[in-house]
Parts: C-alpha cells; sequence; structure tokens
C-alpha cells in the first residue's frame, strides 16, 4: 500500500506545474485523494481533495482557481495542476488517501499518507 508523489520542481513565480500521486491499485480503489503542503516553519495545510468519482472536489481558499485536482482512475494517479505559482506556494507536497474527500478537507479520515515531492517558486 504506497502513494508517491511526484513532479515537483523549480519554478519561476507566475509559472506552471503538475504534481502527480501515483498509487498502488489496492490503495486506490474506492479512495478519495487530497493533496496537502507543508512549508519550511510552517503546519501542514490542506490544498485540494477529490473523490475517488471525480465528480466532487474540495479547494482550500489560497489555491482555488489557480489550482485544479483530476484523477485517472485507470491510470492509479491524482494529478495537482498548478497555475499562477507564487513564492507561498513553495512547500513539500504530500498526497494522501481517505475515506471521502470532504473528511480529507477536514484533516479527518485519512488512512495513508505518501512521500512528499518539494516544490520551489523563485519570486
Amino acid at each position: 500500500v504506497q502513494l508517491q508523489a511526484y513532479g515537483g520542481g523549480l519554478v519561476q513565480a507566475g509559472g506552471s506545474l503538475r504534481l502527480s500521486c501515483a498509487a498502488s491499485g489496492r490503495t486506490f480503489s474506492g479512495y478519495a485523494i487530497g493533496w496537502f503542503r507543508q512549508a519550511p516553519g510552517k503546519e501542514r495545510e490542506f490544498v485540494a481533495a477529490i473523490s475517488w468519482s471525480g465528480l466532487s472536489t474540495y479547494y482550500a481558499d489560497s489555491v482555488k482557481g489557480r489550482f485544479t485536482i483530476s484523477r485517472d482512475n485507470a491510470k492509479y494517479t491524482v494529478y495537482l495542476q498548478m497555475d499562477s505559482l507564487t513564492a507561498e506556494d513553495t512547500a513539500v507536497y504530500y498526497c494522501a488517501a481517505g475515506t471521502t474527500a470532504q473528511a480529507i478537507s477536514t484533516y479527518q479520515g485519512i488512512d495513508y499518507w505518501g512521500k512528499g515531492t518539494l516544490v520551489t517558486v523563485s519570486s
């Protein structure tokens, strides 16, 4: 049972980046997936979540309109498209699997965490 986030890197402010969260088949089936991030010296915070069907999504206010979460269940992968990046988006990004997207958005019902990927936005 493993989740792995990847796709991080260095990007200039105003640029875009797409993160991917790859999961083992058993982890992915039936689970909602969420993205969290942790900036240096700060607590981990919720970013976005998506239901198993993909029909329900939740976003933190700080990323609404700039980030888009999506999933491809056939590929056992969830994506986080990040546009209009700012220095405040610099953080290690983690994906997590849980019961529902709504629960994940409130830091509840999380069963699995993946290893993070670092996103650095230069201003």
